[in-house]
Order: C-alpha cells, then sequence, then structure tokens
C-alpha cells in the first residue's frame, strides 16, 4: 500500500481529510482587549480571561507564555482566548498596556 492514509465509506465513496482548520479567533469589534475573572467550573478558584487578542495561534501561545511568567502562575490558551491562573487582572493590564494594547477589566 502506498497511500496509508486512504479512506473508504460505503456510503458516500472516499473521504478527504480536511484542509488547514484554523484555530478560533478572540475579535472584538472596538479593538479593546477585555480581561474578565471567572469562576465557574473551577471550585470557586479564580481565573482571569485575556479575550479580544487578534493573534494567530502561535502568537497567543507565545504571549500566554510570557504572562505566565511575568505573573508567576500557570494557564492556558483556549478557544482563542488566554487564560491565566491568577486574579491579579491589573497586573496583567498593565503588562498588556506596555505591549500599545487598549485593556479593559471587565466585569466585577
Amino acid at each position: 500500500m502506498t497511500d496509508s492514509n486512504l479512506v473508504y465509506s460505503t456510503d458516500s465513496g472516499r473521504i478527504k481529510q480536511s484542509d488547514n482548520k484554523q484555530a478560533p479567533r478572540s475579535v472584538s469589534k472596538d479593538g479593546v482587549v477585555r480581561i474578565s475573572r471567572e469562576t465557574k467550573g473551577r471550585k470557586g478558584k479564580g481565573v482571569s480571561i485575556v479575550s479580544g487578542l487578534d493573534l494567530d495561534a502561535k502568537a497567543l501561545k507565545s504571549l500566554c507564555t510570557e504572562l505566565k511568567k511575568k505573573c508567576g502562575c500557570g494557564g492556558a490558551v483556549k478557544d482563542g482566548t488566554i487564560e491565566v491562573q491568577t486574579d491579579d487582572r491589573e497586573k496583567l493590564q498593565s503588562l498588556l498596556q506596555a505591549k500599545n494594547y487598549t485593556v479593559k477589566l471587565a466585569g466585577g
């Protein structure tokens, strides 16, 4: 066999592999980056969610890594947003403003 990825279906014939699925992006309509606090589904632990960054997946991951190092905490990139495991939203705001982003604190 020369093509090990070849797949057939009796229903519709040859099934093609999907090409280049783009990762979801979190884009705000007004160009403002928002930092909100969320505790749902985390057993009361608060995380700060950074949304509205119009960056590709690689740039989001590198920005997330930088924010985690500066805050001394964990985090992840999920669905085009950055989740940082800290309640210090003011520190995140100052770090993003230093990178020339317009930042607002959203929520309570």
